[in-house]
């Protein structure tokens, strides 16, 4: 082992300094010879900076051949549950796409991760370290999913294909196409991207042997974003409209033993063996309009930024009973009837906000930066159910930060403060007995200080060493705040939310050591109060899942990367040395492992290890075959959860070739190949009671075929413009980085 890290660590020393002269000896040759060619740097697949590490999508087909949620958990330290939302590396995600939050969770966030082409992301940052610039409300960590596209001067297009199936009891299939589109004038530039997808899949899930069902799901979604960037002198106006329509059904069989309702006034229930077949759609379309206004200063390193966003999304839900029958267990006695319209659940969030950043050099120490601004929101959230309002929910968000960035020699450092002014309020509605009960939430009137600090040493070239703390607040979902139930409800199963939910606040630590962008190793630990998490708890013969706040929890959490060239291994380390290699053209694997602890008063939780291989290798051919592997250890505490069956436990290989001089890539791939990929739990009650039984599987083997086309540009000097779709002002990280 002390082998394979000394010869790493003089191997990425060598390559950095020796492509740093190759560049430099190069780019005067060039200049020399040719004007106007753009030098394009190639993409790291996974970058390590201060505050964040960047996986890139677009040139992994490994990634991008399924759904976005495919290539979220292939990801390493990630964690992703039905259960309990996303973590990565022990923190609890908030996930952003293009720069703004999602503000959606679990069950709603996988259905409208499901409903995007991996393909149609550039790249996904997961920021460990948001500083103040970013909200406070973005809680332990942020998920930003970039789909941003370059384009080109004149009409390019690039079309996206996939296709791929599942055979559990029956074929089902997956399709998704996309089509991207960039052109610019002598005015202005524009962009648009477009595409659809189909995906058929199967549930099957035990509750506590109470309830056993089958669901056959098929999900339709379309999407169309764009963008228009105009110039004006040195400033730039950009305009941005997104649209995303996702449409699910599920189609419910269903047997056990319930409680069965046979007369509502009053209300009578006999207990009965029962079959039941439901179904259930699901209509959900979120539009999102975006102005930016860049002010551009003759000083490159000075910014100034505007922008004004708006934000609508509607979802509509409802259950209908085909037939439910069975036999009374007291007399023998067979019933049959129509439960009918189960349910019918609505709801309307509405988000605006207004928002300035502004940054410039500042003569700290060796050098630095000033970072400062502000944002207005106003969110309106109102859910309704069979016609009557049942949350109403507002809240305005005024805020400003401001935040220093200096060097010393070989330090680094940050210090920053963000205030933010909090004003929650509403109120919910009980339709009892035909009575209307209304009640006011718990309203969150604060102000409050939210501090964060770094260093970062440069232990040597591209060698850091990193502490860092911060502040941090998390507003509940409106997912979780919703009373409504949005998922399929059986006889004896009932699913909500919790609209008196108070916000989550978090002191977070970290120390790190990175080298060269891939390896690194760290420890974090998270101390959250009012965290909200979800329990499951039984009742008789029913089972009710719902939400609530843990008053205090840490979270600990121990994590290593590191990248293993196979060269390494046959090679002798001088020869290693002269080798100028691009990851894209080496075999090479990937090692990840972390460990994780959930520590909550009251409650016996054994910590859990994540490990994760990425495997890349160069078959004859130009042939290019990516593995991945996935495990999460067993009989470990997940919040109020302890995990039977490991819920990652899975085998994913993609084999790629690229044709047509690379403008055209094929890839062949197979997903849990292993069929391992299973969620197996057992509860632990915060207020006591027996523990229950979840089992849920879906048909996550699949195997499939990519195709990605690119349409040469008419100008191959063509000047690349920046990013439009979506476009926000480029994070730097958080610590100034050596000889930058």
């Amino acid at each position: 082992m002390k082998k394979i890290l000394l010869s790493l660590s003089v191997l990425a020393s060598t390559l950095f300094f020796a492509q740093e002269t190759k560049e430099t000896n190069n780019s005067k040759i060039k200049e020399k010879e040719i004007e106007g060619v753009v030098m394009t740097k190639t993409k790291k697949a996974i970058e390590q900076k201060a505050d964040r590490t960047i996986f890139d999508f677009s040139e992994q087909s490994h990634l991008n051949n399924g759904n976005v949620l495919e290539g979220i958990k292939k990801l390493p330290g990630l964690v992703s549950t039905d259960i309990a939302g996303m973590m990565y590396q022990g923190k609890m995600l908030d996930v952003y796409l293009n720069g703004r939050p999602l503000n959606i969770s679990s069950n709603e966030l996988n259905s409208f991760l499901e409903g995007m082409p991996a393909n149609s992301v550039e790249k996904i940052e997961v920021i460990t370290q948001p500083g103040a610039e970013f909200p406070a409300t973005s809680g332990g960590a942020i998920m930003n999913i970039i789909t941003n596209k370059n384009a080109n001067k004149y009409l390019t297009a690039t079309y996206s294909g996939n296709y791929n199936f599942s055979n559990e009891d029956k074929l089902r299939s997956r399709t998704s196409n996309s089509l991207n589109l960039n052109a610019r004038n002598k005015l202005f530039g524009w962009q648009l991207s477009v595409g659809q997808n189909y995906r058929e899949s199967m549930m099957n899930s035990n509750q506590d042997n109470l309830m056993f069902a089958n669901t056959d799901r098929v999900g339709r979604g379309y999407f169309a974003k764009s963008g228009l960037t105009f110039d004006l002198g040195e400033d730039r106006l950009l305009l941005n409209y997104d649209i995303y329509h996702n449409k699910n059904d599920n189609y419910t069989a269903s047997i056990g033993l319930a409680d069965v309702t046979v007369l509502q006034n009053p209300k009578i229930s006999r207990e009965a063996y029962f079959n039941a077949f439901d179904a259930a759609n699901t209509n959900n379309l979120r539009q999102e309009a975006v102005a930016t206004y860049q002010v551009r200063f003759d000083d490159k390193l000075k910014k100034l930024d505007f922008q004004f966003g708006f934000t609508k999304s509607d979802s509509k839900f409802g259950q209908n009973n085909i037939f439910r029958n069975g036999i009374f267990t007291d007399t023998q006695q067979p019933f049959d009837f129509t439960a009918g319209n189960v349910l019918e659940n609505s709801s309307d969030m509405r988000i605006a906000n207004f928002k300035v950043d502004y940054s410039q050099p500042l003569k700290i120490l060796d050098d630095g930066k000033v970072s400062f601004g502000g944002l207005y929101e106003k969110q309106n959230f109102d859910t309704e159910s069979r016609g009557l309002t049942n949350l109403e929910y507002q809240r305005q968000t005024a805020s400003t930060y401001l935040e220093f960035q200096a060097k010393l020699k070989k330090f680094d450092f940050i210090a920053g403060a963000r205030a933010e002014n909090y004003d929650i309020s509403g109120i919910t509605r009980v339709d009892s007995s035909n009575t209307i009960i209304q009640k006011d939430l718990i309203p969150f009137n604060k102000f409050k200080i939210f501090p964060n600090a770094s260093v970062q040493y440069s232990v040597m070239k591209q060698v850091y060493a990193l502490a860092n703390y911060n502040k941090k607040i998390n507003l509940p979902s409106i997912s979780a705040l919703n009373p409504n139930n949005n998922t399929f409800q059986g006889p004896n199963t009932q699913v909500t939310g919790n609209p008196f939910l108070q916000p989550t606040i978090f002191d977070n630590f970290e120390v790190k050591i990175s080298a060269f962008d891939y390896a690194f190793i760290g420890y974090s630990v998270s101390n959250a109060k009012n965290q909200v998490a979800q329990i499951i708890r039984r009742e008789g013969k029913n089972i009710f899942n719902q939400q609530v706040n843990i008053s205090e929890m840490k979270i600990h959490n121990f994590n290593v990367g590191l990248p293993v060239p196979f060269m390494i291994f046959s090679k002798p380390l001088s020869e290693i040395m002269k080798f100028d290699f691009n990851p894209d053209k080496i075999n090479f694997m990937y090692l990840y492992a972390g460990y994780q602890k959930h520590d909550i008063n009251n409650l016996q939780n054994n910590g859990f290890w994540i490990f994760n291989v990425m495997t890349q290798i160069l078959l004859p051919k130009d042939i290019k075959l990516t593995a991945n592997y996935s495990y999460l250890t067993p009989r470990a505490g997940y919040f109020y959860f302890t995990a039977e069956k490991p819920f990652n436990n899975s085998v994913d290989i993609t084999l790629t070739k690229k044709f047509l001089d690379n403008r055209l890539t094929v890839s062949i791939f197979g997903n849990d190949i292993l069929n391992g990929q299973v969620m197996q739990i057992r509860t632990n009650n915060p207020t006591g009671g027996e523990s229950l039984f979840i089992r849920t599987k879906y048909d996550s083997r699949n195997f499939g075929l990519s195709v990605n086309y690119k349409i040469p540009t008419k100008n191959k000097l063509a000047k690349e413009d920046a990013n439009i779709l979506n476009s926000k002002k480029e994070e730097t990280g958080g610590v100034l980085q050596t000889g930058q």
